[in-house]
Formats: C-alpha cells, structure tokens, sequence
C-alpha cells in the first residue's frame, strides 16, 4: 500500500477514512472480475502492473494470476506499501514492502505454486513514487489497481506523465478534479462500464474503525464498509461506451432555464437532455456515466466556466460560494446549482 496524506473530500465514508488516518480499501474479487471482462482484449502480450497491491491478500493480484494465460499476458508485477510504523498500513506482519514479478503458470495447475510465486522484499517503501516503483511502472503496459483515494490526484498524474494504460478504482467526484477533469474533457480518461450506480463494498484492515452505516464484519471477523460514489476510471476503450443516448425530451423554456453566470440551458437530469437544441447545456457528472464521445463533446465546467455572480447581481440575491452556475429564481434572487458539465451535441 501507499503512504496516506489526508485530504478533505466530500464523502462522509472518505471523511471517516481521513479522520481515521487510513484510505486502505480492498476491491473485492467480483467487482474486479465485473469490471475486467470488459477489455479482455487489451491485455494479450502485456505487462500488468499492479502497484498498490499485496500479492498475498490483493484480489487484483488473484484475478491475474488465475486468468494470465487465458489473458494472454506477458507479466504480472505487483507491489505493495508497508509502512515502517507497524500500526500504521498492511494487512501483514512483515515490516517490509515486497514486489512479485509473476510470468505464468508453468505447472499448469489452476493454482500457482508458491515457487511461482516468488515474493521479494523491496529496499524502499513501496510507496508508488519511489525509484524501485517507477522502475517497474516504465516496465508495464497496463496499470490496474484500487489506489489510495487520498492520493488520487497525483496517482493519476503519474500515470499521465508515463503514458501508461489503466484502469483504476476512485470516487466519481474526482473528475471535478482540476488536475482529473481537463483529461476527461480531452477524451484522455473516462468511467469503466461496470459501476453506474448504487454504492460498493470493501474490506478494511482490523484496526479500521467502522462508524459509518451498512458497515458489517463477517463470521470470520473481517471487516467491510459500503461505500457510495465510486466509479471505475480508465483510458482503454470498450464498445458501450459509443453508443448512442436515446433522447425523448424537446426543449422547453420552462424545463431547461437559462443560467444567469453562463450562456447555456439547464438540463437537470440526463435523461431530459433535449432532442432539438443544439447549443451549450449544463448537465449533471453523473452524464458521463452514459457519455458517448461520438454523440456529444464536453467544452467545460461550471467551476472553470461560470463568471462570477458578483458581476451580475446584487449582494444578498444569491447564496455565496465557489464558482457554479446560478439560475434566476423570478424574483430578483438567484439559485445556487450543484456542479454540472457543459455538453454540445455534435450531431442532430
């Protein structure tokens, strides 16, 4: 695992992680396996890394090691963080983080042996930033992992900054990222297919507090929280992801109301995204779970997109805060929207 640098987000299930000083969440296996059939044609002749995962208990590593002929893979490196204060990450007693680098199955049993498995301790930390990390990271072609949700920022940016493929796990609220949005504005990331709603459960370490509701511990004491808003992102392609929205709704003044601070409509839900306007239209980022790069483009956000309220009205007609759009409540007073994603479509 990684080190932990503590950051507000707007999820109370990520505020518990942060009050308790610990962002170590376990994917499970089915979620992996969910998400993963999706790109079974990305991986054959490829080197998987798996950077923030403990071949011994990481269900990434498991998923892997089990499908690497059927995947085709080249290699399978995994490495995981363990802090030197004991107390502090793993789920082990070792006091060193180790790496495995994993070339198949050469027994042909549908388990790999512990020969194969070959576990070695790193010199560093493991931390994802460290030289021994990177070195394997400018190895591998695809990067598949649950990354501390903490660090997400700038484990993104790494991965930018090494061209690498991925396909990682995160809060959906990351692409009002300034760093996460501009790549999804530019088609460089986007949502996997597999998470469109609801919420999704994970292990947690033993020592985790568990405050948080749909919380549970399993008969054999392993501790699980639920935890809402997570998405899957990725930079591979897969075939939803260009089909069309069927659009239902016309435009209508009175539904889709110009924003006071911006020169676009409002589309409340994406699903009443009009058939017959053409222009700007502010849109939820929940729209990017059904975006389709062929049907639509994405020109902005309110955060960089909405001038400021100021300029337009007087102090006391509108609720203050960051930049987002405003609409006219009819009355001299203004009403303060939630983030929203400014659309176009490129066809009619």
């Amino acid at each position: 695992m990684t080190k932990n640098t503590a950051i507000p987000t707007r999820n109370k299930d990520f505020q518990q992680a942060r009050q308790a000083r610990k962002d170590e969440f376990y994917t499970s296996l089915s979620d992996i396996e969910l998400e993963l059939r999706h790109y079974t044609s990305h991986f054959e002749g490829k080197v998987v890394y798996c950077n923030c995962d403990d071949p011994r208990a990481s269900n990434f590593f498991r998923y892997f090691s089990e499908n690497f002929e059927k995947l085709g893979l080249k290699k399978l490196i995994t490495t995981c963080y363990q802090s030197q204060d004991a107390e502090h990450f793993g789920q082990n007693d070792s006091d060193k983080a180790v790496y495995l680098e994993y070339t198949g199955n050469n027994n042909r049993d549908s388990i790999p042996s512990d020969q194969e498995n070959g576990i070695k301790q790193l010199v560093e930390d493991g931390d994802f930033r460290s030289d021994e990390s990177v070195a394997l990271l400018k190895q591998a072609d695809i990067v598949v992992t649950n990354p501390p949700f903490s660090l997400f920022k700038e484990y993104v940016a790494q991965l930018v900054e090494y061209e690498k493929k991925f396909i990682i796990i995160g809060n959906m609220n990351a692409v009002t990222y300034t760093n996460i949005f501009p790549l999804i504005k530019n088609s460089q990331i986007w949502y996997g297919p597999s998470i469109r709603s609801g919420d999704r459960e994970f292990r947690v370490p033993d020592d985790y507090p568990l405050m948080a509701a749909g919380s549970r511990v399993d008969e054999y004491g392993n501790k699980y929280v639920r935890v809402k808003g997570i998405r899957w992102f990725t930079n591979l392609d897969y075939p939803s992801r260009h089909v069309d929205l069927n659009l239902q709704k016309t435009y209508s003044p009175d539904a889709n109301p110009k924003y006071a601070n911006f020169d676009a409509i409002e589309v409340s839900k994406t699903k009443d995204i009009p058939l017959d306007y053409d222009g700007p239209m502010g849109v939820p980022i929940t729209f990017l779970d059904k975006f389709n790069p062929d049907q639509f483009e994405i020109l902005g956000s309110s955060k960089a997109l909405s001038r400021p309220m100021s300029q337009i009205a007087e102090k006391g007609t509108f609720q203050q805060g960051g930049p987002r759009f405003y609409l006219p409540n009819g009355d001299g007073t203004y009403r303060r929207m939630y983030e929203r994603i400014i659309i176009r479509k490129k066809h009619s």
